[in-house]
Formats: C-alpha cells, sequence, structure tokens
C-alpha cells in the first residue's frame, strides 16, 4: 500500500487563517457523558516539550468536564512505543488511544480486526480536517485513524555556515547539492548531520531520490507489483551513494541517533553540521536537543529536496506525513469524543503555537506563529503530490527492510543494486 495525493487535495495548506474558511471548530459541550466510569489508555510519542505538557493538559481538561472518565497517559519514546505497540498488537490487546501514522501499518491492523472504524463517529467533522492530512488513515473509503499533524521532509539548513562556505542560494538540483557539500567540507565545514543507528533518517534520501528520478508512479507501481528491482530504484540509491562517497556526514554518525544528546538534532541544534534532512519538527527537536536548549533561531532555514536532472518526478512534490491517533477495538465509547476534542479549532492553534505542530484543521491555520513552520505549509501548499513515508506507506515488513537497506548503502555494506533486490524479496513475501 503506497499513499500519494494530488495537488488538488494539497492547495490551501498554506495561508489559511481561523477567519479564511466558515468552518466551526468541533463540539465542546463541556457537559459530563453518562454512563458507567471508563478509563481510556492514550498512548503517543509526544514524550518531550512542548506538546508532552501540552497533551497533559488537553487530557486532564476534558477529565474535568467529562467527571466519569479517566484518562490515563502514556508518553513514549518512538521506538519504544513500536516495540511496546508491538506487543501489544501481538497480544491483540491495543491501547484504546494510540499514535499512528496510518499507511500500510494502519491497514494490517484494520485487517486484524484491532481498531475501530470511526467513520459515522467521525463524519460530522472530518470535512473541517485536511484531506491530504487524512487520506493515510482511509483504508476501503473507510476512516481509522484522526491526523493531527502533518507536514514534509525538506533539508534544514545554517545560514552562517552556508555564508562562511560561499554558497549564496540553497540547491535546487541534486548536482547542486554536492556542489554545496564539496564547498562545505573545503571551508572545513561538516556538510550533513545523520543519525545512521536509528536507520529512518537515511532512507529519506533513498525515497526522495526515488521520487524524483522516477516519480510518484514508480512508487505507486513498485507497491502494486511487489518489486523494487527496476532501474528508476536502482538510479536512486547510486545517486545516494554518490552523496555517501563523499564522506558528508559528522564523525561518528553511524553510532548516532536521531534525538539522543549527541545525536544527528543536537549536531544541527549545537552548529555542528550545517545540514539535516528532517521533517516539519526539526527545530523544535534541534532546539530541545542543543546545549542552549534555543537552537539555532533565525540562522536556521529551510529548502526542498532539490530537483534530479532528467528525472520523472516534479520537484514540487512532497515526501512527508504527519502525527495521528487510532482507536483501538476495544476502546470506551468516550474515546471518539476525546479524540474530537484535540482535533478542536482551538486545541489546534495551541499546538500549533508550540511550533511542533502543522495543524490539520483548516480553521487553525492562523496558529502557526513559527517562521520555519510557515515556509513548510507554504512549500506543502504549492506541492504537486505527496508521497507518504515509505516505512509507513508500505507493509511494516517491507518499510523496515528500506530503512535496513538504505542503512546498508550508508554505511557500504551493500551497493544499489544488491538492496533493491533485498526490499523485493521481502515485498513478495507480502
Amino acid at each position: 500500500m503506497t499513499a500519494h495525493i494530488s495537488r488538488r487535495s494539497l492547495l490551501g495548506l498554506a495561508g489559511l487563517g481561523a477567519g479564511t474558511l466558515l468552518l466551526g471548530a468541533c463540539g465542546d459541550d463541556g457537559t459530563d457523558t453518562p454512563g458507567d466510569p471508563q478509563t481510556i489508555n492514550w498512548w503517543h510519542v509526544q514524550d518531550a516539550e512542548p506538546m508532552l505538557s501540552v497533551w497533559a493538559d488537553f487530557a486532564k481538561q476534558y477529565e474535568g468536564s467529562h467527571t466519569n472518565v479517566t484518562i490515563e497517559v502514556q508518553p513514549l519514546e518512538v521506538e519504544a512505543f513500536k516495540t511496546k505497540l508491538d506487543a501489544a498488537v501481538e497480544k491483540k490487546t491495543p491501547p484504546d488511544l494510540f499514535q499512528s501514522w496510518g499507511g500500510g501499518a494502519l491497514q494490517q491492523q484494520v485487517e486484524a480486526g484491532l481498531v475501530k472504524d470511526i467513520t459515522e463517529d467521525v463524519k460530522e467533522w472530518i470535512g473541517q480536517l485536511l484531506p491530504a492530512a487524512v487520506q493515510p488513515y482511509t483504508v476501503d473509503n473507510r476512516i481509522y485513524g484522526i491526523p493531527f499533524d502533518i507536514g514534509m521532509v525538506g533539508f534544514w539548513y545554517n545560514r552562517d555556515h552556508f555564508a562562511k562556505a560561499g554558497i549564496e542560494t540553497p540547491p535546487a538540483t541534486w548536482a547542486q547539492l554536492l556542489v554545496a557539500v564539496g564547498k562545505l567540507k573545503s571551508a572545513g565545514i561538516v556538510p550533513i548531520a545523520l543519525g545512521g543507528k536509528d536507520k529512518w533518517p537515511g532512507h529519506y534520501y533513498w525515497a526522495y531520490l526515488a521520487m524524483r528520478i522516477g516519480g510518484l508512479e514508480a512508487l505507486a507501481r513498485a507497491a502494486e507489483d511487489r518489486n523494487f528491482d527496476t532501474p528508476d530504484f536502482v538510479a536512486a540509491g547510486e545517486h545516494f551513494k554518490e552523496l555517501v562517497d563523499m564522506q558528508p556526514f559528522q564523525p561518528g554518525f553511524l553510532r548516532a541517533e536521531y534525538g539522543s544528546e549527541n545525536g544527528q538534532a543536537a549536531t544541527m541544534g549545537n552548529e555542528g553540521a550545517a545540514m539535516e534532512l528532517m521533517g516539519q519538527w526539526a527545530p523544535s527537536v534541534q532546539a530541545s536537543s542543543s546545549t542552549s536548549q534555543r537552537g539555532l533561531g533565525d540562522r536556521l532555514a529551510f529548502f526542498p529536496f532539490p530537483a534530479v536532472e532528467g528525472g520523472k518526478g516534479a520537484a514540487t512534490d512532497a515526501f512527508g506525513g504527519g502525527n495521528g491517533f487510532a482507536v483501538g477495538r476495544d476502546a470506551p465509547a468516550s474515546t471518539v469524543e476525546f479524540l474530537r476534542t484535540l482535533l478542536q479549532a482551538k486545541n489546534q492553534r495551541r499546538a500549533a503555537q508550540t511550533g511542533a505542530v502543522l495543524p490539520t484543521n483548516q480553521a487553525a491555520t492562523g496558529g502557526i506563529k513559527d517562521l520555519n513552520n510557515q515556509v513548510v505549509a507554504a512549500n506543502l501548499g504549492i506541492a504537486t503530490g505527496f508521497q507518504l513515508y515509505l516505512d509507513q506507506a508500505y507493509p511494516p515488513a517491507v518499510g523496515q527492510q528500506i530503512n535496513n537497506s538504505a542503512a546498508e548503502l550508508v554505511a557500504g555494506t551493500k551497493g544499489p543494486a544488491q538492496i533493491v533486490k533485498d526490499i523485493t524479496r521481502v515485498a513478495k513475501r507480502q
């Protein structure tokens, strides 16, 4: 399963203020829900500020106006969450409300009967959300999850480092990016920060290159045919290897995690590298991971992944995704209503004001105050197509193999032609 979306469903993300659309916020009746006591077990991965306390406050507010409801919040680090959820899924005991990125993993949970079909429950207010954001949570035209955040991956860069290296404008083509890497190295600046141990950050490069070289159609066809052993995917690996061979990453990158003290985000936040390829959350994680706890401020800027000369994909096609929540099959009745409150325009505005969330409620986009997030939103607003992260779009086993294969390419243990065979072999088993 792969997810790619046309421009029509993305238009309108940028520049929409709260008054632009005559859409009301989700209801907030402020009354107790009648019935027996209910406990909602809620797992999420916003385990650090600023969203950690925001989610906790939303839960307390809901409990305060629904005295029969208790919300047990379990914030988890991403990898710990995945491990814990896998164990719960294996036992067929999913939590009541849990983090979801949609795509192939959600489809498997649907097929296993582990999540609720909430189509009818949300029909009165789902139209307030961006269609592009809802699409990954839709299986066979039924809705099984709700997104609270959407964004895209691109290059975040340090303006001062670029200026020192004599790079006047961000690279618009892959060839220009390689030239920029060379200039940065010559200036004694680490070009790119990478959390090689986590593997998923490396898959962004291969995925984007596949998009630029083969187009969104190539990714959709691979899902249908379960075949990645094609010239376009091999070429994506060859282009990525060009970059890897230039040794652009920080020392020890193969042992570095994304969010650890000496990881990818911290390297950027502490000015140890000029660029990182990361999603819309990058500035807030850079800041929280940096020694100063402030990050780069206005020295940080963003540019979309460059075009590849001769490629079939459009340079305006975006790659990314968002965050959302799915509802476990045995969740109490109040779970969907609580989820609805999280998507209220006022609550989405508050989340957006933290700089860590790009809201999916169209009436809340006026809450985007962070200049970097405004830039991401503007790029999404002109996107001609959208591709969900490959480790989420495809079945989990395929997504994991893509991450593993990208990591092997980065480490130099396997080449471009071999990794597509490995991915195809796993895809054929699904």
